[in-house]
């Protein structure tokens, strides 16, 4: 009797798998997610530890060196002034990077807030969406100049020519973003409150800010992080675009798309100057934005029927 209980195959437990583990599963499938993180993780790795190798003043001038091609000195050659492209590259990514990440999360902010109340509320649903298609028919670029032509000296005295012109380029992008954030978890909103454990947990006496909180916002997370992926990128084009226009940050404050701005003279010269900078906007955007799918295609349960 007691061999019998012996003999007898020990079944293993089959391996629960975690929410993490499950999304990266799915999202390694997404061959371009894959490709979009290499390239983004390069860039932030390049643009954040490449001053400690390549140590270089960005804003040093050397007119003995101005104008050059590529070099074992000047990777990415000099500009009119003698800076190195390389640094200023590196520099600009630091904060077109910084400006994509804080816009982005300002607009994720009130987009969510808008679109949970839109969609929990009914009371708030009309005059929510009635202020978001407001947003949307508003002409954003001329707004935007607008906006920076009136308050960019203010701010640049109360908090420096840096910060201010920061605070200021983060507050407009985040401001006249959010829009497309809150229509889509007001959508995610709308469907799930319908569902029964919301009914019940209404049923039990739970207060709405808990039922919000615990069960309506862990549901949308999926719609919530794909509009962060695209935002960052959308971000950073607003930034680069303004920059472009001038009205970005100072000519000693590299962005991307202020170096654009400065190089567009010197095209026929050194072309170098405007191919690095828009290099690098288009690799991060286009990396983000396969992110982004692989994220959608990641928390979309139907994939798992594909």
């Amino acid at each position: 009797m007691t061999d019998a209980v012996i003999d007898q195959p020990v079944t293993a437990k089959p391996e629960i798998e975690t929410p993490s583990i499950l999304f990266w599963r799915k999202f390694r499938k997404h061959k371009g997610g894959v490709a979009g993180l290499v390239v983004f993780a390069l860039i932030v790795l390049i643009v954040y530890v490449g001053p400690f190798i390549h140590t270089i003043d960005p804003n040093k001038i050397d007119i003995r060196a101005k104008n050059q091609g590529p070099s074992w000195k000047h990777p990415f050659g000099t500009d009119n002034l003698g800076h190195d492209m390389l640094a200023q590259v590196m520099a600009g990514g630091q904060i077109s990077l910084a400006v994509g990440l804080t816009a982005m999360l300002l607009a994720l902010l009130l987009g969510t807030l808008v679109g949970v109340l839109s969609g929990y509320f009914r009371k708030l649903d009309g005059p929510l969406m009635r202020l978001t298609d407001l947003f949307l028919a508003l002409p954003l670029l001329p707004l935007l100049l607008v906006i920076i032509m009136l308050f960019r000296d203010t701010l640049r005295a109360a908090f420096g020519p840096e910060t201010g012109i920061f605070i200021l380029i983060v507050f407009v992008i985040g401001v006249t973003s959010w829009m497309h954030t809150a229509r889509i978890v007001r959508g995610d909103v709308l469907a799930v409150k319908s569902q029964e454990f919301i009914v019940a947990a209404k049923s039990s006496g739970m207060r709405e800010h808990r039922i919000v909180l615990r069960h309506i916002l862990p549901n949308v997370l999926s719609s919530i992080m794909v509009s962060a992926t695209l935002g960052i990128a959308a971000a950073i084009i607003t930034e680069s675009a303004l920059s472009f226009l001038g009205l970005g940050f100072p000519s000693d404050f590299p962005t991307w798309g202020r170096l654009l701005f400065d190089g567009a003279n010197f095209l026929q010269l050194t072309p170098s100057r405007v191919f690095w900078p828009g290099l690098a906007i288009s690799l991060t955007v286009l990396s983000v934005n396969y992110i982004g799918d692989a994220v959608r295609d990641a928390l979309d349960p139907r994939t798992q029927a594909r």
